[in-house]
């Protein structure tokens, strides 16, 4: 079975070819990062229009350079929600035409569960079940995985997800956009011994996270310094340090409670390094074993589609031609 996967939820463009032989066949991705990069974000209708224009020459790209038929493609899979209503519409328009087209059938996918089956591209994979943290400019999930499809949220950020805490707090920096990357590679150049940031929610039960705090401590803490580049510095650094810290506490306690010896970590922030660092020095000595996707599937793309919709298939599931995207979609709901 050959699936091409459609995703286009928010800033990038990803087409990609999975086939049930030979695994992923190719892949291409085009980033709008300079075109929102102007705006300090992603301006939800530049997106649309850009995603208009670029699918289907990336599309016929990615046919071209794989030696691919359209006629040979078994079924197209899309991202149908969460992410930003005119940019999955443009992809699950088109997702959808082209299964009508061929006659073949169409799969909507959760984009979230397309990145947390991501890190299953990877050699070796991890086996379900196994707790999953996922990582991204809009969510951050710690959930219970026991099969495809069947996912329990334990918990979730209560305001800022992660990445949003992360592009906030590079923004009050002065950083550039993407703002997370940018933080963090400030942060190498910072004084870990300077300034130190709580680490929120970590002090009372559950597995629950917020992260609008850290972004306004150090607004606090930026206000009450000379602003040097130095000062920027050691403050990207507390931050990332408090995230990083947060998130692996509460991925501790994640696996304590749910007995899993698997840790799958995805989405976009999945690519911060000092985050991998820090999860697998805790993995190892929790006797347990941690789970990323490569760099370059950690942000959106089009393998994680089209591998979540060979998946899907593979269950005799399709979706209806009439599917409707959806901005918001939890991804329990698929439970």
């Amino acid at each position: 079975m050959l699936v091409l996967g459609v995703e286009s939820s928010c800033d990038e463009t990803g087409v990609a070819l999975y086939d049930s032989e030979c695994g992923l066949v190719a892949h291409e991705l085009y980033s709008q990062v300079k075109l929102h990069a102007k705006y300090g974000g992603v301006v939800p209708e530049l997106a649309s229009r850009d995603h208009v224009r670029k699918t289907i020459p990336l599309i016929q790209t990615l046919l071209e350079k794989s030696h691919t038929q359209k006629s040979q493609i078994d079924a197209v899979a899309f991202t149908a929600g969460p992410g930003l209503a005119g940019a999955l519409m443009v992809g699950a328009g088109i997702g959808r035409a082209l299964a009508w087209a061929l006659k073949k059938p169409a799969i909507a996918i959760h984009h979230m569960e397309g990145h947390l089956l991501a890190p299953l591209l990877e050699t070796p994979a991890p086996e379900f079940p196994f707790l999953c943290l996922l990582v991204s400019g809009g969510h951050t999930l710690l959930v219970d995985v026991q099969a495809l499809g069947n996912y329990q949220v334990l918990g979730e950020s209560l305001d800022d997800a992660v990445g949003e805490a992360f592009d906030k707090t590079a923004k009050i920096l002065g950083l550039g956009y993407p703002g997370g990357p940018a933080l963090a590679k400030l942060a190498y150049q910072g004084n870990a011994n300077r300034f130190k940031f709580p680490r929120p929610m970590t002090n009372r039960p559950g597995l629950d996270f917020s992260f609008s705090g850290l972004k306004t401590f150090a607004l606090n803490t930026l206000n009450s310094c000379q602003g040097s580049e130095q000062d920027k510095a050691d403050i990207a650094l507390a931050f990332e340090q408090a995230a990083v810290d947060t998130l692996r506490i509460k991925c501790q306690r994640g696996l304590q409670q749910t007995g899993h010896k698997q840790l799958v970590v995805a989405g976009g922030v999945s690519a911060n390094q000092v985050l991998r660092d820090s999860l697998q020095s805790m993995v190892v000595k929790n006797q347990a074993k941690v789970f990323f996707p490569r760099l370059e599937f950690s942000t959106d793309n089009g393998a994680m589609i089209a591998f979540a919709g060979y998946l899907r298939l593979a269950r005799g599931e399709s979706s209806d031609l009439s599917f409707k995207a959806k901005p918001r979609w939890s991804l329990q709901d698929l439970t």
